[in-house]
C-alpha cells in the first residue's frame, strides 16, 4: 500500500484528427498528449479524463490499446506504456426541472464496454456527444442511475462555483434537491474552496472531498490534485478509496489556497470590483448586479454540527504561479530533479538552491505549504500571488 498521486478532471480539447471536444481547451490538449504530459514533467499516477465518452475519443484509446500503449487492467482503468493510469469518465450538465440552475456533474467508468454502453446511451440525450460538458436531457437521477448500473462513479463537480455547480445555482439548500443522496461517491470541491470551509455543511459529511485541476490546458494539469492510499493505481482501487475501504483512503487533497480560486469574493457584476457580499449596489458604480462569493454561499449553507475529521487540505501553490519562476527556470529544475510532483514534495530546498536560487528555492519552499502572499481572486479573476 502506497501514496499515489491523481488529478480525476482534465479536459480533451481536441481529438487527433482535430475535431473540437471542450471547445475552449487547448489544441494541444489532446488524449496522447494528457498520457504522456502527465506522466512527465508532471508527475501523477492516475489522470481521470472527463471527455471519454466522445466517440473519436473511443476510437483513440482503442488505438492506443492496439498498438500496445494502453492496456486495460482487470482491476478497472487503462495503464499507459509510462506506467500512468487513465480513468476515463464524463462530465456533463444537468438542468433539469428539479434544478434552480445548471449543475456541471462527473461520471467515471470501469472499462471500455461500460464506456462504450455510456456513449450510445448518452448520444440518444445530448444534442452532439461529440463534445464536452453538454446538457443531457434526463433528469439527474436517471443519469445516477444509469451511471450505477455500468459500475461507474458519480461526483457533482466544482460544487461551490456559481456558476453551473450544485451550490452555486443548481439548488436551494440541499443536494438531494436533485439526486439521490446514496448515489453520490464524492464531491469535488473546485476552485474558491477548500476542506475547512466545505466541512461546515452537514449534508456533506459523509462524503470525500476530493481537488481536482479541471485543466484546460497542458499546463493546469495537477493544479489542484489528491494524495490516494491505495495498493496500485486503478479504477477499483480508486472505488475503495473513495469509500475508505480496506485501507484504501484519500490521504491528502493538494490544492490552491482559496483566495486564489476566481470566485472567492463577492464581486460587482459590472465593474468587478469586489464589494461586501450585502451590498444592494456596488459602492464603486452603483450596478445592483453581483456575482456571490464562494466563501459567503458557504457560510449560508453551514451549520453546527460537529465536522468530520478529515484528510488533510494542504494549500499547495503550483510552480507556474510562482514570482521569478519562468519556463527556463522549470525546466532546468526538470532536467535536475525529475518531474513537478518531485520538485514539490520531494526534493529538499537547500538541492534547489544550489540549481537556482536561495530566494526561489524559499519560494518554492514557501509555494509547498501555503505560506506565500496571496491576493484574493473574485468575479472570474484569479487570485494573485504577490512578489513582495
Amino acid at each position: 500500500m502506497r501514496q499515489y498521486f491523481a488529478d480525476l478532471h482534465v479536459h480533451i480539447g481536441r481529438t487527433a484528427s482535430g475535431r473540437a471536444v471542450k471547445i475552449t481547451g487547448s489544441r494541444t490538449l489532446t488524449l496522447s498528449n494528457i498520457l504522456r504530459y502527465s506522466s512527465y514533467p508532471k508527475g501523477l499516477h492516475m489522470t481521470g479524463i472527463i471527455d471519454c465518452h466522445s466517440p473519436e475519443v473511443i476510437q483513440e484509446i482503442e488505438l492506443l490499446i492496439e498498438k500496445g500503449e494502453l492496456t486495460e487492467l482487470d482491476d478497472g482503468g487503462f495503464q499507459h506504456e509510462s506506467g500512468l493510469v487513465l480513468i476515463p469518465g464524463s462530465e456533463l450538465e444537468i438542468n433539469d426541472e428539479t434544478c434552480k440552475g445548471p449543475i456541471h456533474v462527473l461520471a467515471y467508468f470501469p472499462d471500455l464496454k461500460a464506456l462504450k454502453s455510456f456513449s450510445v446511451w448518452l448520444g440518444d440525450r445530448v444534442t452532439n456527444v461529440h463534445l464536452s460538458s453538454q446538457r443531457i436531457y434526463a433528469e439527474g437521477k436517471e443519469l445516477q442511475e444509469k451511471v450505477k448500473a455500468l459500475g461507474g462513479l458519480f461526483i457533482p463537480a466544482h460544487i461551490f462555483t456559481p456558476f453551473k455547480s450544485l451550490y452555486g445555482k443548481g439548488v436551494s439548500t440541499s443536494l438531494s434537491e436533485v439526486f439521490y443522496p446514496e448515489m453520490i461517491d464524492a464531491v469535488e470541491l473546485g476552485l474558491s474552496s477548500n476542506t475547512a470551509m466545505a466541512n461546515n455543511i452537514a449534508e456533506l459529511h459523509g462524503y470525500p472531498f476530493l481537488t481536482n485541476s479541471d485543466a484546460h490546458s497542458l499546463a493546469k494539469m495537477a493544479r489542484e490534485y489528491n494524495s490516494i492510499t491505495m495498493a496500485s493505481p486503478s479504477f477499483n482501487e480508486l472505488a475503495k478509496a473513495l469509500k475508505n475501504q480496506e485501507g484504501r483512503k484519500i490521504a491528502a487533497n493538494y490544492g490552491l489556497d482559496p483566495l486564489l480560486g476566481k470566485y472567492y469574493e463577492t464581486t460587482c457584476n459590472s465593474c468587478e470590483m469586489i464589494i461586501p457580499d450585502k451590498a444592494g449596489e456596488c459602492p464603486e458604480c452603483g450596478h445592483t448586479r453581483k456575482i456571490r462569493g464562494v466563501k459567503h454561499r458557504i457560510a449560508e449553507l453551514s451549520g453546527d454540527a460537529p465536522p468530520p475529521v478529515r484528510p488533510p487540505y494542504i494549500p499547495q501553490i503550483p510552480l507556474e504561479y510562482i514570482p521569478g519562476l519562468g519556463p527556463k527556470t522549470l525546466e532546468k529544475l526538470l532536467n535536475h530533479f525529475g518531474t513537478e510532483m518531485d520538485i514539490l514534495h520531494f526534493v529538499p530546498r537547500e538541492k534547489i538552491a544550489e540549481v537556482t536560487t536561495i530566494q526561489l528555492a524559499e519560494s518554492i519552499h514557501k509555494a509547498r505549504i501555503g505560506e506565500l502572499v496571496i491576493n484574493a481572486g473574485g468575479g472570474g479573476r484569479y487570485g494573485r500571488v504577490s512578489k513582495t
